[in-house]
């Protein structure tokens, strides 16, 4: 029998939403710690830039294809935005949910102003869905800019979501990518490690951050940094743009087991690919992020009954 994951509950969880929070915790972790989170809300991020074009499977036209991919694949949760789940959630009630709060389009370049992403709804909102729906909603998501000259507004928000989901036993991951302006390198690994322990300092229980460019060609070292600026908040690495699966998990492989990193969010390289690699791929992500499995190991879960 497996032993259930022990969970460092935060203060600010209400004692009554303690038991939620855990399961919820262990929903996402797998129940051992390690996130697999499939991200959802490039609908809204980067418009249909990542569902159309010549390398993109044409079945990623219709956003029913992520939830077919989340439906089928092993994951934590998958993370998209409240509306696409009120529009899709009752076909697929199985899926474990992270409601994405907030977004913004990339139509407006950082050259023409600082980015600024504002809370679309409120907790209460949430809650209602979640109680009227019976859907398995076991988190919230947030993005930040630091760095904007808007940043100002976003930290409070994102402070106070954090507050108010833990207290009703939900769990919080952050996006932060430092953003505008004033931002030379937003890959800067040092630039990273600050920004994971602001991300600890508002509160919450998971921060995604970017992959860092390093000179020296060694980013795994040099983000353990960011993983210890973080504290108890855990790092989670974003998928990043395209590439082969071999490189891909290779990739990933570095983050968890020399970075520290917790785990992955990753999009376009999963939905990008017609349902049933799509799923394989999405499988063998989690066998690296969750179940420690090899790179060798998670490309035969990959290529098993490929075609």
């Amino acid at each position: 029998m497996k032993n259930e994951l022990e969970v460092n509950i935060p203060l600010d969880v209400a004692p009554s939403a303690r038991e939620t929070y855990v399961d919820n915790y262990r929903t996402l972790t797998s129940d051992v710690g390690r996130v697999m989170l499939m991200a959802g809300d490039q609908k809204v991020e980067h418009l249909n830039d990542d569902f159309v074009g010549p390398d993109i499977s044409p079945e990623d036209a219709d956003p029913e294809h992520l939830f077919q991919v989340a439906a089928k694949a092993r994951i934590g949760a998958f993370a998209t935005h409240l509306g696409l789940i009120a529009r899709y959630g009752a076909d697929y009630s199985s899926i474990p949910y992270l409601v994405k709060l907030n977004g913004k389009t990339n139509l407006m370049k950082t050259d023409q102003r600082d980015p600024a992403s504002r809370q679309w709804h409120t907790l209460e909102q949430l809650a209602r869905i979640r109680n009227e729906s019976g859907l398995k909603i076991v988190g919230v998501g947030f993005t930040i800019y630091p760095g904007s000259q808007f940043e100002h507004e976003m930290l409070t928000e994102a402070t106070r979501l954090i507050f108010e989901a833990h207290q009703m036993g939900l769990v919080t991951i952050l996006w932060a990518y430092p953003r505008g302006k004033a931002v030379k390198n937003e890959l800067d690994p040092h630039l990273i490690a600050g920004i994971t322990g602001l991300a600890g300092s508002l509160g919450t229980d998971f921060v995604k951050v970017n992959y860092p460019h390093v000179e020296d060609g060694k980013p795994a070292e040099r983000f353990k940094e960011a993983v210890l600026a973080a504290g108890r908040t855990k790092v989670i690495c974003a998928g990043g743009k395209g590439t082969k699966a071999k490189k891909f998990l290779a990739r990933l492989h570095d983050q968890i087991h020399i970075r520290g990193a917790i785990g992955n969010a990753t999009g376009r390289n999963i939905h990008q690919l017609p349902l049933d690699e799509a799923v394989r791929f999405c499988n063998a992500i989690y066998a690296v992020s969750v179940e420690n499995k090899s790179i060798e190991q998670a490309l035969a879960i990959y290529r098993e009954n490929k075609g």
